[in-house]
């Protein structure tokens, strides 16, 4: 059966599709007819078959209908982290060759100056609210036809990741040449993995950023079921509780620090509000102490499912009665993937050998412009984002170490070899390294060491650092502290043993653990 939220719409046009972060109801006929009208507008200025479209817009009604619109019309879609410098946005933008930008009046600065940057014409330019030089979404809108419109052709997500040079790279995949109901029918059954059907009275609620992979697939996968979508702005953990009591939802995305935010709510205000309407509740992104996890299941019931992938692909998930059989799990592959584990010769390893991460490629993908990272990260149709681990006899893996350079914080991927190049580009710094340490709330923060350059002094380093790192980097990208150190622990070739560095910081809590 062909299933997509745009034959769902014709269908049942009076069907509440959306609720915003105003509280306003959206229904599925009206968030359609807009999204066609965008379409054709769009076309009409220039806009073709595997462009680019990206955006830079909060959670709302507006980067839903930039998402269904390039899902139907055969537009890659590039969803730009708000948190960025105007340098990262623009480099974003020119680099994944965006025909269109899309950006909301309260990020009119930083939109203007990133889109100045990337000599991105104003013709490209487009907003939801007010920006000077670009154009709002009600003028491209206005006159066109609310109908569907033709020659609708299968979208996609490009994301961009990061890798070891610290540059963001996007995942792109080719569109596929399929209509986009056809598309998306094959897709959005991933739901279903996590015992989520279509139809129903289901409702899903959207708690953390839609540039952000996860909740944007989660959010775009359940329009498609035919679920309400529930959006919030920014997190809070009360307002949370409350919006899953008002308007009784059944699923959500969640990351740990979430999960601990919540847990950490006074006993009063926990009890305030009804959470029974909770079924499946998925997790990932970061390390879940396993206390907490055990806290919210025996606040909210069997209702967690935990998964390990990556923008790349994935990977595996275990539902909540497993993982109480064996704590700490990520899980066993879903059904179409596979894990293995490789040693860094590429021989596979068997259960209980500790060793690299191996994925099973659901879809082919590259990375843009950069066919070495491309190659070196697989091992036949298998690929890696560099994670430690193991499986053990009946095939459960088990994470026992993080990316060895990437830092997780708050269920944000933190590069550090973008924030050692920017340390380094200091005159007083001669040598830096970035690491994760144990952070009780966000899973881990950003610790920076520093070799001072020759001649320079300790006092007051630490401090002009900071102010540096905050001229040049995303406020979460800047280290929490910076320590110094006389010379950090590198080989004659020049490689840094960071571990030697970062083991300390994570000492007693591999002994909790």
């Amino acid at each position: 059966m062909v299933r997509s939220f745009w034959l769902a719409a014709e269908r049942a046009p009076e069907r509440i599709a959306l609720i915003d972060i105003d509280g306003s109801e959206v229904s599925a006929g009206e968030l359609a007819s807009s999204t066609n009208q965008l379409i054709t507008g769009l076309r009409k200025r220039g806009l073709e078959q595997g462009d680019v479209v990206a955006t830079l817009l909060p959670n709302g009604r507006a980067a839903i209908e930039v998402l269904l619109a390039a899902m139907q019309a055969g537009w890659h879609f590039t969803a730009i982290n708000s948190h960025l410098t105007s340098a990262e946005i623009a480099h974003i933008i020119e680099d994944s060759g965006a025909k269109a930008f899309f950006s909301d009046g309260r990020y009119t600065e930083q939109a203007c100056r990133s889109a100045e940057l990337a000599g991105l014409s104003t013709a490209s330019r487009y907003c939801s609210g007010e920006i000077s030089s670009f154009t709002s979404m009600e003028a491209v809108r206005a006159g066109q036809p609310r109908s569907r419109p033709d020659n609708r052709s299968a979208g996609q997500f490009m994301q961009y990741t990061s890798g070891t040079t610290g540059r963001p790279k996007a995942v792109r995949r080719q569109t596929p040449p399929m209509d986009a109901d056809e598309f998306v029918t094959l897709l959005a059954p991933n739901l279903t993995r996590y015992d989520i059907e279509p139809g129903g009275d289901d409702v899903h609620l959207v708690t953390s950023p839609m540039y952000h992979m996860a909740p944007l697939s989660f959010g775009y996968f359940s329009l498609h079921f035919e679920h309400t979508l529930v959006l919030m702005e920014t997190w809070d953990p009360e307002t949370a509780l409350a919006l899953i009591e008002r308007h009784r939802v059944t699923t959500s995305h969640m990351v740990p620090t979430q999960f601990h935010r919540l847990w950490r709510l006074p006993e009063e205000v926990k009890n305030r509000y009804d959470v029974s309407s909770l079924r499946n509740v998925m997790h990932a992104a970061a390390p879940c102490p396993v206390d907490l996890k055990r806290n919210l299941l025996d606040w909210w019931g069997p209702v967690i499912y935990e998964y390990y992938g990556a923008t790349e692909g994935g990977g595996t998930m275990v539902r909540p009665r497993e993982w109480l059989e064996y704590p700490g799990t990520v899980g066993r592959p879903w059904p179409g993937a596979d894990v293995k584990i490789f040693d860094d010769e590429g021989k596979e390893l068997g259960a209980g050998e500790i060793g690299t991460v191996y994925m099973k490629l659901a879809m082919a993908f590259e990375y843009k412009d950069d066919p070495k990272k491309t190659r070196e990260n697989r091992i036949g149709d298998y690929f890696t984002v560099g994670d430690v681990g193991e499986l053990n006899q009946e095939g459960y893996l088990f994470l026992r170490d993080r990316k060895i350079d990437m830092i997780i914080s708050g269920g944000v991927n933190i590069y550090p070899a973008e924030i050692e190049a920017a340390l380094l580009g200091h005159p007083d710094v001669g040598d830096a390294a970035v690491f994760g340490i144990p952070h009780d709330e966000w899973g881990e923060e950003v610790k920076a060491v520093v070799e001072p350059a020759s001649g320079v002094t300790r006092d007051g380093l630490a401090d002009r650092l900071m102010a540096h790192c905050r001229d040049h980097l995303a406020k979460y990208k800047c280290p929490r502290s910076i320590d110094m150190i006389d010379a950090l622990p590198r080989d004659p070739n020049g490689k840094l043993y960071k571990r030697r560095l970062r083991d300390p910081y994570w000492a007693d809590r591999k002994e909790k653990i």
